[in-house]
């Protein structure tokens, strides 16, 4: 699907808001810890399933800004329904227990939880192309958050560090880092059927 150039301009526009966020969360972690190298800071950031799935909205919309086409809607669809997931877990579960943050750190914070999760799912919503998804697109999308928790496991493997508590097989055991996974998997495909059929109600408006 070729891109008007209003929504060629809104993708160049969310590619570099979210490359503003990432970048904003190297220099503020590089801060925080200035006696790290920067690819000591780039390792520890790309612990976080909040950082890679933005990585995948910045990649996505780039190409998107650079060719002026969709080329496949059901990843799309997949990076819309991650970066949303990311900012509503944040907002119910995580937000509440933050210090109130300034300057570059509020950017760092509110950028990659609020505003790239907002910008993605309006223009999908508004541009998208949504007319081929079907339970395998929900099928498919489940399978990032799996992706993640296997990397997440072997990266613990290596430096023994874990970055949510469903990963961490020394504080649930393995059953329970199994069990998580199911859930997160189950989780992330009834928020895409729901999606396809938000996509389907727009469509038919």
């Amino acid at each position: 699907m070729t891109l008007s150039p209003l929504a060629r301009t809104l993708a160049v526009l969310i590619a570099l808001m979210t490359l503003a966020g990432l970048f904003a969360q190297v220099v503020t972690s590089q801060a925080n810890h200035p006696d790290d190298a920067l690819t000591e800071t780039l390792w520890r950031l790309a612990r976080y399933f909040t950082i890679l799935t933005n990585t995948l909205v910045a990649v996505t919309y780039v190409a998107l800004s650079l060719r002026g086409r969709v080329v496949s809607s059901i990843w799309l669809g997949g990076v819309t329904l991650w970066i949303g997931i990311t900012g509503v877990v944040y907002h119910l579960l995580l937000a509440s227990d933050e210090v109130v943050k300034v300057g570059l750190s509020w950017w760092a914070n509110f950028g990659v939880h609020t505003a790239v999760p907002i910008a993605v799912i309006l223009w999908w919503l508004a541009f998208g192309p949504r007319d081929r998804l079907s339970v395998k697109a929900a099928l498919v999308w489940m399978l990032w958050p799996v992706i993640y928790v296997v990397y997440a496991l072997l990266r613990g493997q290596i430096d023994a560090k874990y970055p949510y508590f469903f990963t961490n097989p020394t504080e649930i055991g393995w059953w329970g880092v199994g069990q998580w996974t199911v859930i997160l998997a189950v989780s992330f495909f009834v928020a895409g059927l729901a999606q396809i059929a938000v996509a389907r109600l727009v469509r038919q408006g």
